[in-house]
């Protein structure tokens, strides 16, 4: 029952939380910009795969029945991976944004106009779909037992592999490789930008100056570090005895807390999403 309540209000969290940035995006001109574009989007990703796996976790905590269909199970890889792989190119793109911004911010309305947002949006939704579907493709073609016990809270792509009768070495390996490409290119890309953005940040002459341009970087920032490091940290990490159990405690921190976060960071550290939310309410 304690976790049914504290899952239920993590995801209650989540739902609401991101639905009201989202809506608070869409209402509000002055926040029709490229950040909150690419934020929009988040937003609907983050509620997209709370959605596929926590209802699921809420019935098995209340209802004591861990059976799961091939189908359902086939969903939650789907979308999780598809979920997954579209955020770090989007927090990418976010990143980008941000460099655009404040390192060469005199050609920012060219360069981030209405066009490059939806080219680089489109993007990271296609390859976040080809991602998911070759994984897709490739989990469709093993075999497992009739009955068999997966030891995780969801379908996890190496928590389902362990009970394939195949051999599954090439697809552990395209993980890893596929970690490296979708997980630690996008990583360094973003660490990249922000070299030159606080390399930026430091000429600044003017205290006031300084704290306005990383203001606009910090609830960005804050992201990266929650979803990319716990992401990585669990994808990319090497097998032990004890790494599944591992595994169910950080995929909880990234597939509920940081969707929880997400909206409570844009909205408590963002000015322009605080006053857009009382001008709203007024």
């Amino acid at each position: 029952m304690i976790i049914f309540i504290v899952v239920l209000i993590m995801y209650f969290l989540s739902i609401l939380g991101n639905m009201l940035v989202a809506i608070i995006v869409c209402l509000v001109p002055r926040l029709h910009t490229a950040m909150y574009f690419f934020l929009g989007i988040l937003t609907f990703l983050d509620n997209l795969y709370v959605s596929v796996i926590l209802p699921k976790l809420l019935t098995i905590t209340m209802t004591g029945d861990t059976s799961i269909s091939y189908p359902g199970c086939f969903t939650q890889i789907f979308f999780y991976v598809f979920c997954i792989g579209t955020e770090f190119f989007l927090l990418t793109s976010m990143a980008y944004d941000r460099y655009v911004a404040i390192c060469i911010p005199l050609h920012y309305i060219m360069m981030m106009n209405r066009r490059t947002c939806l080219i680089l949006a489109i993007i990271c939704l296609i390859i976040g779909t080809f991602n998911a579907l070759m994984y897709a493709l490739l989990i469709s073609r093993l075999s497992f037992p009739s009955f068999s016990e997966i030891n995780h809270f969801f379908c996890h792509m190496n928590s389902v592999l362990h009970i394939s009768c195949n051999d599954s070495t090439c697809i552990k390996i395209l993980i890893t490789i596929d970690g490296i490409v979708l997980g630690f290119f996008p990583f360094i890309l973003i660490i990249t930008s922000y070299m030159y953005i606080i390399s930026t940040i430091l000429k600044i002459h003017t205290s006031a100056g300084r704290y306005k341009a990383f203001s606009s970087c910090s609830s960005h920032i804050i992201i990266v570090v929650l979803f990319c490091l716990t992401s990585l940290t669990l994808n990319m990490k090497p097998e032990t005895k004890f790494s599944q159990e591992k595994d169910k405690v950080i995929s909880m921190v990234y597939i509920a807390a940081v969707p929880m976060l997400n909206p409570l960071v844009y909205s408590l550290r963002n000015k322009d999403v605080l006053r857009a939310i009382k001008s709203s309410l007024n």
